[in-house]
């Protein structure tokens, strides 16, 4: 059995500016070729892991 989330025209969001910043970073690749994807999520779980680490 899947899950199937409903489409939203609202981003996810969470209040934290940090994770927000990411967020839209990967949300920007909808428009790239997957190719340049890994760099993008690479950057984004070091900046994700800073962020759940509290250092700034």
């Amino acid at each position: 059995m899947s899950e199937t989330r409903p489409e939203s025209s609202e981003p996810v969001r969470t209040g934290v500016a940090e994770v927000d910043a990411v967020l839209e970073t990967v949300e920007a690749l909808d428009d790239v070729p997957v190719a340049e994807h890994p760099p993008v999520f690479e950057a984004a779980h070091e900046q994700l892991r800073r962020a759940l680490d509290g250092a700034h």
